[in-house]
């Protein structure tokens, strides 16, 4: 009987062994592809090492080793780094030119000893026993490698690395009131930018590899407690379930782990604000930043949440709730009204006023084209001055979208080509794509508006109807995570009608009590009045 149950036991274990490293192996699938059969030991002699450094990157110009004495008994050492990537090796200008002025005047037995134990107490000094790893690990990050004879092994040292362009304000999602810091190109300075936002020990950040060459760093942010355990098993899952060459931007993990790849309609929510970033991990949400990229992406998702910015808390409930009014409106006349337009005026005429109706006759007056022919020369025109008003550099962008847009409409209406509504809806149209916060949805909304259009030419209000009641239907399908789409106007019963509270209308703040739906469910309280006594408490 014994004898079964320490059987039973032993296969319990080897099983949850096999399980742990089933997962393990999960996980570093992207840096099991870059680990080579050939690993080359970090040798004890520095003549070696920097052989294998030459070998590794042939003749790269940019990187540069620079060997040196070091103690009493004139121990060789050498420093191997990126170019750029490291400062002076002077004392008073480096960690790492400190570590070899403190390292000058000791004997070798004292050398090693120092190294061994991190004498000089620098932070963040990793050794390394392969050359492999002290290469994709150490110099690839841009800090510096030290090898010092007799000592088996590389020590990373942190340097000022590779440059990038720092904090700065966001090109988009721009507020009246709230912070103005952007998100930058590194992924740690994003992190801490967070972290200064939400100064809690239950912020956890998780960093994954993605790419088989670029070995970009992934940070996933989220607040432990807050996050669903099964969201952030998904979002690992994801991303191990592909094996790319290089992930530049945000953007490649956004197309690859998407749930519907047909869809126009974003289900990450991006932002450039470490604002708007803290706010989505206090609502249980996870924040994705990839290095080298200042744009971050916040999942789950939903409709709601894109037509939303930072200030609409700051503000008080009343302004909040219309410019919130506003966006829904713009985000409804962006997609519908060119579709709208045709369909009355080339099927329905009936329900126009006679005075409105004569005076769109009359303004279509000698105009060679039929409506629809109108509505889309305008359209691509306005969208031609868009995308080269993207892609001018500075000023010159916003005067050649303005201006352009002036001398085009203008000009278009005098030679007859089109008529002056025309020109009045299209650019409409064009200012209401504007007034949505998120750059993405506006996209969706600038794509679907096409297919609105051709509908609409071909069968009237009948194609308008048939359009938007598919684009519906398909909103209404899809999901973020698991999370309806359309939430909080469908699934509301699900949080007990809290999230209506912060939809359309935004309830004053003593109102909204709760956290929304992707909070675990016994952490959605964040509000309550009268318990001073805890102020400034973590619960």
């Amino acid at each position: 009987m014994k004898n079964n149950e320490k059987q039973c036991a032993h296969a319990a274990q080897s099983s949850g062994e096999k399980q742990s490293s089933a997962r393990q192996s999960r996980v570093n699938k992207q840096e099991r592809f870059t680990t080579k059969e050939d690993v080359h030991l970090v040798s004890v002699r520095v003549s070696e090492n920097k052989d294998i450094l030459t070998q590794m990157f042939g003749n790269s110009s940019d990187i540069k080793m620079r060997e040196m004495i070091l103690g009493k008994d004139r121990v060789r050492c050498l420093a191997a780094y990126i170019e750029i990537t490291a400062g002076s090796l002077a004392f008073e200008n480096s960690l790492v030119g400190r570590l070899l002025n403190d390292l000058s005047d000791l004997p070798a037995d004292r050398i090693y000893e120092s190294l061994a134990d991190n004498g000089q107490g620098l932070c963040d000094v990793t050794p390394f026993d392969n050359m492999e790893d002290a290469v994709q690990f150490g110099m690839l990050t841009g800090d510096v490698i030290l090898f010092i004879d007799g000592f088996g092994a590389a020590l990373k040292i942190p340097d000022k690395g590779y440059p990038n362009m720092g904090v700065t304000k966001p090109d988009s999602e721009k507020v009246i009131r709230g912070s103005q810091e952007g998100f930058a190109d590194s992924v740690k300075v994003n992190t801490a930018l967070i972290r200064k936002r939400i100064r809690s020990a239950r912020v956890r950040v998780k960093e994954v590899k993605a790419g088989l060459y670029s070995h970009t760093n992934i940070d996933l942010v989220y607040m432990e407690g807050l996050v669903y355990p099964s969201l952030l098993e998904e979002i690992e899952r994801r991303l191990d379930s592909y094996t790319i060459d290089d992930v530049p931007d945000s953007g490649i993990i956004e197309q690859l782990t998407e749930d519907e790849w047909y869809s126009p309609f974003p289900q990450f929510q991006t932002t450039q604000r470490p604002d708007r970033a803290a706010i989505a991990v206090m609502e249980g949400r996870v924040v994705l930043i990839c290095d080298n990229s200042p744009t971050a992406l916040i999942l789950p998702t939903d409709f709601n949440s894109m037509l939303k910015t930072s200030d609409d808390y700051y503000n008080r409930f009343q302004i909040a709730t219309l410019e919130r009014f506003i966006r829904y409106a713009s985000a409804v006349m962006a997609l519908a009204l060119p579709a709208f337009y045709l369909a009355v005026t080339n099927f329905h005429t009936q329900i126009l006023p006679t005075s409105l109706l004569l005076s769109f006759a009359a303004a279509r007056q000698g105009v060679p084209f039929p409506a629809v022919v109108e509505v889309l020369l305008m359209e691509l025109s306005f969208e031609l001055l868009r995308e080269a008003g993207v892609r001018l550099p500075g000023a010159m962008g916003n005067t050649i979208g303005i201006v352009g847009g002036l001398i085009i409409g203008q000009a278009a209406v005098e030679a007859n080509l089109v008529s002056p509504i025309v020109v009045i809806v299209v650019a409409f149209t064009a200012l209401s794509s504007f007034a949505i916060p998120n750059e993405e949805l506006a996209t969706a909304f600038r794509i679907l508006k096409f297919y609105m259009i051709a509908l609409s030419a071909w069968l009237g209000l009948f194609g308008f109807l048939v359009s938007a009641l598919s684009i519906l239907i398909h909103l209404a399908k899809l999901r973020s995570f698991g999370i309806p789409y359309l939430m909080p106007y469908v699934g509301a019963e699900l949080n007990h009608y809290e999230d209506e509270r912060d939809s359309l209308i935004r309830y004053p703040l003593f109102l909204m009590r709760k956290r929304p739906i992707y909070t675990r469910r016994m952490e959605r309280l964040r509000l309550t009045f009268g318990r001073k006594k805890n102020k400034g408490k973590e619960q």
